[in-house]
């Protein structure tokens, strides 16, 4: 079959553009046969079922028009009688569709224009199918791209099959890029949106960071060494913390290099960046003590149920440790995810002796003693008037100064008066109205009862309609700060599973939720 050059040249523009899109020649094909296609309608009529199809190793194009086999005609733009269909296919039943070929015609310039359009809707359609296939599996890497043009200071990235955008806010302050300069960036994410896939780049992410130490330092590549986690305070000050698998290799002296060659390159891209690498640790102390270098740390106090620690440091180490405008403490606590709270070795002496005192003041009101018994409670370590009423009684008896009789006479002076305060609070929680059966509830205490009330939770229902963070509060951090919101039951000790477990068997007794089966029995099932 000689083929004509039209043809040949149709299949040659289809080739092409296939190339330099970076997309399918059948997608190409197929945007062209639905053009042809919207040529014919306006030549044979917009009601036409008319069908292109172009035949892609010779280029020829068919038209044809389709027409629905019918008893009764109701529109004969688009159906055909069931004697007229079986005189052109003798098996046609009413319900199929029959193909009756139309003649070539030649387009006009509206047609054709028409035609161009949806030829370039189709393959930038298809383009950017291919760019979000491409780029949607890359989050997580770096990419090298040359700058194309700096808008409002967002910097637009061509990656060669693609463009990517870093936003002002996700580059390094002061940086600078001009068109045609290269550029290194994380992809941090690659969204569909109405103009098109978007490819976000970030070189303030901190994985940013990590994926660099990656390229630089084998030993993270291969598995040996982990970042466990990275903190960044952008274009300033960076922690990062890793751990060695292998015991022969120290992850800090593998990442700083010979020379510190490694760890350098990574700040000569970071544009000058000061990098801590840190040791990490299993023990939260040990870990936060690492991530608070250079400070020397005197003495750390961790409270685990709130995520918080209280680290001692010589006076002189102060400001070290809280770094220029709170630079050091605030990555130390991204770094290791929990709240610091930096006191010098005066202030916590101080802090020290005014809690002995506030003891003191407890055990001499309550006690009704004078204040060398209540400092001698208090310098035992008693921190409550709860310890001393339910502490054996010979532990009393064997301080200093006490016999049993008077370890008796203290213990009896507590429990009485722990019974008042139990008598006022119950007072108080019926003047609130809160209901007796909430006693009835596992940990539940009646100055629990009259936070309660006073938070306007008054029933089991109304228990069981909280959540673990309006009875403990919640941490938000935002810039590097925390802010803590108190819960209900602030000033009383209660850890988040303890608040969980006390609304479940809220919502357990309320009849919202069916009781979960007991741990032995539910062992037995699954080995049955």
């Amino acid at each position: 079959m000689v083929v004509s050059a039209n043809r040949l040249e149709l299949l040659q523009i289809a080739d092409a553009v296939a190339r330099e899109k970076s997309i399918s020649r059948d997608i190409v094909l197929s945007s062209m046969e639905d053009a042809l296609q919207k040529a014919a309608r306006s030549r044979y009529g917009q009601e036409t079922e008319v069908r292109a199809e172009i035949n892609p190793k010779t280029g020829e194009i068919r038209f044809s028009r389709l027409l629905l086999v019918v008893d009764q005609i109701e529109n004969d733009a688009i159906q055909i009688l069931l004697t007229e269909a079986r005189k052109k296919n003798p098996a046609a039943q009413v319900g199929d569709w029959i193909a009756e070929t139309l003649p070539p015609f030649d387009f006009g310039r509206i047609p054709a224009q028409a035609a161009k359009q949806v030829i370039v809707q189709k393959v930038r359609e298809a383009e950017r199918d291919r760019q979000y296939q491409e780029f949607k599996d890359r989050i997580g890497e770096i990419i090298n791209g040359l700058v194309k043009r700096v808008e409002y200071g967002n910097v637009i990235v061509d990656l060669g099959r693609g463009e990517a955008i870093i936003r002002r806010d996700e580059l390094i302050p002061r940086e600078m890029f001009r068109p045609g300069d290269r550029v290194r960036a994380y992809v941090y994410d690659v969204r569909r949106e109405q103009r098109g896939p978007q490819i976000f780049l970030s070189r303030t992410h901190p994985q940013f960071m990590a994926k660099l130490f990656a390229q630089e330092v084998p030993e993270i590549y291969d598995g040996v060494i982990e970042v466990k986690s990275v903190a960044r305070d952008p274009g300033s000050r960076a922690k990062i913390a890793v751990i060695s698998r292998d015991s022969s290799i120290d992850p800090v002296g593998a990442c700083v290099g010979m020379r510190g060659s490694r760890v350098q390159a990574v700040v000569n891209e970071l544009q000058g960046e000061k990098i801590d690498i840190i040791p990490w640790s299993v023990d939260a102390a040990t870990f936060i003590v690492n991530a608070l270098q250079p400070a020397e740390v005197v003495k750390v106090v961790l409270d685990e149920d709130s995520a918080r620690i209280e680290v001692v440091v010589p006076d002189d180490q102060l400001s070290l440790a809280i770094g220029r405008r709170g630079q050091n403490v605030r990555l130390a606590s991204q770094l290791t995810g929990w709240d610091i709270d930096i006191l010098t070795e005066a202030e916590e002496s101080e802090r020290r002796q005014k809690e002995f005192l506030e003891r003191t003041t407890t055990f001499m009101a309550a006690l009704d003693v004078d204040e060398v018994v209540g400092q001698l409670l208090a310098s035992e370590g008693f921190r409550s008037v709860e310890e001393l009423a339910f502490v054996e009684t010979a532990e009393l008896a064997a301080i200093e100064g006490f016999d049993e009789d008077t370890a008796v006479e203290i213990q009896t002076r507590a429990r009485d008066y722990l019974a008042r305060i139990e008598a006022e609070h119950n007072a108080r929680r019926l003047e609130l109205g809160v209901s007796d059966e909430l006693l009835e509830l596992d940990g539940v205490t009646t100055p629990m009862l009259v936070k309660f009330g006073e938070n306007d939770v008054k029933s089991m229902e109304d228990l069981a309609g909280c959540a673990t963070d309006d009875l403990v509060g919640w941490s938000e951090r935002k810039d590097g700060e925390t802010t803590k919101h108190k819960g209900f039951l602030d000033g009383i000790e209660l850890s988040r599973n303890d608040a969980e477990a006390m609304i479940m068997a809220a919502r357990v007794k309320a009849g919202w939720i069916e009781a979960a089966p007991p741990v032995a029995e539910a062992d037995e099932a699954s080995e049955g």
